[in-house]
């Protein structure tokens, strides 16, 4: 079957995949329909490494996906050929110590695809533990049943946030893991959410969700829009997803007395938090490492309708051009969201 290889930096080929793939009792061969392209995938694209994770040797990359069953392992029974699904990509050592007190999303032998050396998910077909698994109900599509991941992190970050009905939520970075975030803070209980940018495009998109309050901070004053909309107290939970180093100088500004900032962008270089200013507030940290038990609850709001990831997602390429698909992405995309492959 055909893949998409990572060989080297900015160094993209369509070719054969030749690794054994044996299906295992408790597996399930998938054949894939659509894969998302992730901030990461670009990462490795551009930089061949991230943090000390680095591309050594040619690589599959992708891991958001969805796509259809076409084996089953002789043990799996809530599974069977023909249904629709999408996959969680990390695989936990199901023994070890963090599974067990249930939190397998920290376990240090987790695997996770298209993170060096283990191959991705821009193939034809995969094998995958049915037990990360999820079934997709029928009236979801290939392209929101891709879309289940990234919004699993947003789904993580309003579980750690504990947000209580009518909060008022901050999250700074408008890219696709920020509006995951948003969307599912408002989903999670927050009244509005202030999301910041300093790209209109991505502000625009933020604009077509109930709730949501986009502030370009490259115009605009953050710390007086929050104030206008809060009575001058300040977000109840403050969520980082830009990554940016920029964003930390005054951070806890804009948290309320006794307000919690959730942090899931990774920062390049290391970032001055001022700890005095948290005890003056009693602000809480809480920090988030991808997730936990929540791909059901992400698939279950967007079948209700309660969450409508199909806003997020911009142009499809076929397989064929995936290559051109990563070159339009880490040119910039037109300021799309997410930016799709289909298998068919």
């Amino acid at each position: 079957m055909k893949a998409l290889y990572l060989e080297a930096i900015r160094q993209l080929r369509i070719r054969d995949y030749r690794e054994e793939m044996i299906l295992g009792d408790e597996d399930v061969e998938v054949e894939i329909k659509r894969v998302g392209i992730c901030g990461s995938d670009v990462h490795y694209f551009t930089h061949g490494r991230i943090g000390n994770f680095v591309v050594n040797e040619p690589m599959v990359l992708g891991h958001e996906a969805a796509g259809i069953v076409k084996r089953v392992g002789r043990t799996v029974a809530h599974l069977n050929v023909g249904d629709r699904v999408c996959m969680e990509p990390g695989i936990p050592d199901f023994k070890s110590r963090a599974t067990l007190i249930g939190k397998y999303n920290l376990d240090p032998n987790l695997t996770f695809w298209a993170t060096p050396p283990v191959h991705g998910c821009l193939r034809e077909t995969v094998i995958h533990p049915a037990i990360l698994t999820f079934k997709l109900p029928d009236h979801l599509s290939f392209e929101e049943g891709a879309m289940i991941e990234p919004l699993a992190i947003g789904m993580q970050v309003a579980t750690m946030a504990a947000f209580k009905p009518g909060d008022v939520g901050l999250v700074y970075g408008a890219g696709t893991i920020g509006l995951m975030c948003a969307i599912s803070a408002i989903a999670g209980g927050c009244s509005k959410v202030l999301i910041t940018d300093v790209i209109d495009k991505k502000l625009e998109v933020a604009r077509r969700f109930d709730g949501l309050v986009p502030v370009n901070v490259a115009r605009e004053d953050l710390g007086a829009v929050l104030a206008s909309h809060t009575g001058g107290w300040g977000a109840d939970v403050v969520m980082e997803a830009s990554g940016s180093d920029k964003v930390y100088p005054g951070f806890i500004d804009h948290c309320c007395l006794g307000g919690k900032m959730v942090i899931a962008g990774i920062p390049n270089q290391a970032v001055p938090i001022e700890i005095a200013e948290m005890l003056k507030k009693e602000v809480s940290l809480v920090a988030i490492n991808r997730y936990c038990n929540v791909y059901q609850r992400a698939i279950n709001l967007v079948a209700a309708g309660q969450i409508d990831v199909k806003q997020l997602i911009g142009r499809i390429f076929p397989f064929e051009e995936s290559i051109a698909a990563y070159d339009y992405v880490a040119a910039g995309g037109s300021g799309e969201i997410k930016v799709q492959i289909a298998f068919d």
